[in-house]
C-alpha cells in the first residue's frame, strides 16, 4: 500500500480510476478501506470518470497512530490531505467527506482554498459549528475494559464499530479528544467554495444540514432519506446527489 509522509507521520493512501482527482476523507474509527471503497463510493466515482484517492487519516487503517491529543486538531489533519495532493503532484481536487472527514475537509476549504474546488460534507450539518456532545462519553467506551458495561447508545455503537475494525483504541480516544473541535461560524461564512452539505434524515448527531449550508456562501443541502449517521455512507441517494454535484461544480466547471 503505498504511503507518504506529512508532519513526521507516515500515512496510508490508494488512489483507483483516472480524471479530475476527489480526494475522499473517511470518518471517525473508519478507514479509506471501509468508508469508501467497502460501501461502494470508489467504484461509483471512478465508473462516472473520476480519480478517487483515499487516505488513511492518522490514527486509523494503516496509517501511524500517536496517542498524544495533540497529533489530532482538525487543521493538521487538514494538512495531511494537502500534503497528499502535493505527493501526488495534484494542484486542485473535490474532497467528499463524512462526519470527522467532512470537518476536516471543511477546515481544508478555509484554510486552503486554492486546492479545493469544491466539497461534500457527508455526517456533518451544524455541529460543524456546535460541537459533538457525546464526544466524552465516545472517549470513556473506547477506554472501557469491555463492552458489557457501556449503557450510552453512541458509546456502544462506536465501540463495537471500533471492534469490528481492529483499531487501535487509545489512539481513537486520543483523536476524539481534539479532532471534534468546532469551527467558528465566521470562518464557515469564510469558507468560499461550492459545498453540499449531506445528512441522514434519521442522523441525530450531525446537526441540521439546511443550517448549515445557509450559512455557506455557495452551500446547498440534500437530506439522505430514511438513514442514520452509521448507515449514510453508502446509500444510493447520496451518490447520485453526490454524483450531481460534482457534476455541476467540478467536472463540468473543469474539465468539458
Amino acid at each position: 500500500m503505498p504511503t507518504f509522509q506529512s508532519d513526521g507521520l507516515n500515512l496510508n493512501y490508494e488512489s483507483a480510476g483516472e480524471g479530475p482527482v476527489v480526494l475522499c476523507i473517511h470518518g471517525f474509527a473508519s478507514s479509506g478501506k471501509v468508508n469508501w471503497v467497502d460501501v461502494g463510493w470508489v467504484d461509483t466515482l471512478t465508473g462516472a470518470g473520476y480519480r478517487a484517492v483515499t487516505l488513511d487519516n492518522r490514527g486509523h487503517g494503516a496509517s501511524d497512530k500517536p496517542h498524544d491529543p495533540e497529533r489530532y486538531h482538525p487543521q493538521d489533519m487538514a494538512r495531511d490531505a494537502v500534503a497528499l495532493l502535493d505527493h501526488l503532484g495534484i494542484d486542485q481536487a473535490a474532497v467528499l467527506g463524512y462526519s470527522m472527514g467532512a470537518r476536516i475537509a471543511a477546515f481544508m476549504a478555509f484554510e486552503h482554498e486554492p486546492r479545493v474546488a469544491c466539497a461534500i460534507f457527508g455526517g456533518m450539518g451544524m455541529n460543524l459549528i456546535n460541537g459533538l456532545s457525546d464526544g466524552n462519553d465516545i472517549i470513556a467506551g473506547l477506554r472501557a475494559p469491555s463492552l458489557e458495561e457501556l449503557t450510552h447508545p453512541t458509546a456502544r455503537q462506536f465501540r463495537i464499530f471500533a471492534d469490528h475494525t481492529g483499531s487501535d483504541r487509545e489512539a481513537l480516544a486520543a483523536c476524539m479528544e481534539t479532532s471534534r473541535a468546532p469551527m467558528a461560524r465566521a470562518d464557515v461564512r469564510r469558507i468560499n467554495v461550492p459545498v453540499l452539505v449531506a445528512v441522514g434524515e434519521a442522523d441525530t448527531m450531525a446537526g441540521a444540514p439546511e443550517a448549515l449550508a445557509n450559512l455557506l456562501p455557495q452551500g446547498e443541502a440534500f437530506v439522505i432519506p430514511k438513514r442514520d449517521h452509521m448507515r449514510a455512507t453508502g446509500d444510493k441517494a447520496f451518490k447520485a446527489a453526490g454524483l450531481a454535484f460534482l457534476g455541476r461544480t467540478f467536472a463540468a466547471r473543469s474539465f468539458s
